[in-house]
């Protein structure tokens, strides 16, 4: 097993380092004591590989206009910055904006990673593709590029997520993507990054292992946060044109926390700026059964890289649950490993039930179905206007906070409407939603 040299200890606050540089665009292998690269010896030389095209590729005049344009011109950026007026009426009368990465090509923020990675494959001469997925998002994305650029793809799905995603298993299939139940261990997300893995090892030669997460062995955080510090550009240059200043607070669901990261990339430098990431409270942090990895995690190394985990007491990683099939996984990435230690992110849980109610009241408010891993999110940024408004009520309607709306919800439905209790209890809907709300 091999590894980054270790970080010097950092007890840095966010305070402090803002005086002297920046937290932006920082280049890894370490966030503080966090990151590295902990992978089998059969691997170094692939992410060698992998590291020096991506930052030949990112100075490439070339490489970043084909990225604009497939942005612009293949995935519809930028994305809108909507204000949810009547949303915002239930969070305490602040001012509520969505960054509307649902409207992206294939329904969420996972499509600007997939097309940068995807790009990088075909520089290194690859020719296939492997990608993970919980919620499906990110392998119907991976599916997606590689349709457009002509490369096999594989995605592995834990057994359970296949259930309780059948909508995107359909889609990735569509898409010409082989599509592999993992039936190891918990049957999710953690399982299906361990097989893809193991086809890494076994393929490296021809495939590229496209993580869909900012969490991983080095180059992956730094190198997924590039393809994503596109959302928080876009939201800073959007909320200063519309309202002509910074929000208040930014707010994002995070699982492995690649759309969290890739908005709190463009206010890391704004102290003014509150920035919080929602995790999957599950069933109540006190049951034991969610996914609130910061939260009560302990540091630890999985799949690659040292970050909050959720362990036991013999350091053993332990199983995670949410409703949302995209946050029900014990990990976390590095970066934000870091910026909670030093206090610039705040990290909150957020229970099924609250990301569910707040599922639905965006639906009946705004007329958007989001995904259940955004309304966590959503949930969350009820609870910080509310607190805004209790510090100053009169000043509440001026506050602004930004979340971000990382996918649809389209995938979700069946589950919902179980939840809801909208559906013929004998139906095949029914059937889908009720295994994924068991998990």
């Amino acid at each position: 097993m091999a590894e980054a040299p270790s970080g010097n200890a950092d007890n840095t606050t966010a305070e402090a380092f803002l005086q002297g540089g920046s937290l932006r665009h920082a280049p890894g292998p370490y966030f503080g004591n966090y990151g590295g690269r902990w992978m089998p010896e059969s691997l170094i030389a692939a992410l060698d590989e992998l590291e020096e095209t991506f930052n030949k590729a990112k100075d490439d005049p070339e490489f970043r206009a084909q990225i604009a344009d497939l942005n612009k011109n293949y995935s519809g950026r930028p994305s809108l910055l909507t204000e949810a007026k009547r949303f915002s009426q239930h969070a305490g009368g602040v001012r509520v904006f969505l960054k509307r990465e649902d409207l992206n090509h294939t329904g969420s923020h996972k499509i600007n990673n997939v097309l940068g990675q995807a790009l990088l494959a075909k520089r290194m001469g690859k020719t296939r593709i492997i990608a993970e997925t919980g919620a499906g998002q990110h392998g119907v994305a991976s599916a997606t590029a590689a349709a457009l650029m002509g490369l096999e793809c594989v995605v592995y799905m834990g057994a359970e997520d296949c259930r309780r995603q059948a909508l995107n298993v359909a889609r990735m299939e569509l898409l010409g993507a082989k599509v592999i139940p993992v039936t190891s261990g918990s049957q999710t997300l953690k399982d299906a990054i361990n097989d893809a893995l193991r086809d890494w090892v076994a393929n490296v030669s021809t495939t590229h292992y496209l993580l869909g997460t900012a969490a991983g062995a080095h180059p992956f955080p730094a190198m997924v946060r590039y393809f994503h510090e596109v959302i928080g550009e876009e939201a800073r240059a959007q909320i200063l044109e519309q309202e002509g200043r910074l929000p208040d607070a930014v707010c994002a669901c995070i699982g492995g926390g690649s759309n969290a990261i890739g908005i709190f990339h463009g206010f890391l430098d704004d102290p003014s700026v509150k920035i919080y990431g929602f995790e999957a409270g599950g069933e109540g942090v006190e049951t034991g059964r969610h996914a609130a990895t910061i939260t009560l995690g302990k540091p630890g190394v999985l799949h690659g890289a040292r970050s909050y985990l959720m362990q036991d007491d013999d350091g053993q990683t332990i199983e995670s649950h949410s409703i949302s099939a995209g946050l029900d996984y014990p990990g976390v990435g590095p970066e934000h490993s870091y910026l909670a230690d030093i206090g610039r992110v705040s990290y909150e849980p957020i229970t099924d039930g609250e990301a569910m109610d707040a599922f639905r009241l965006l639906c009946r408010t705004e007329g958007i179905i989001p995904a259940i891993e955004s309304s966590h999110a959503l949930a969350g940024a009820i609870k910080v206007g509310q607190r805004l408004a209790a510090e100053d009520a009169a000043s509440a309607g001026e506050k602004i906070i930004i979340v971000n709306l990382s996918g649809r919800g389209d995938k979700d439905v069946a589950t919902a409407a179980e939840w809801f209790d909208l559906l013929d209890k004998n139906s095949a809907e029914s059937e889908i939603g009720k295994e994924g709300e068991q998990l």
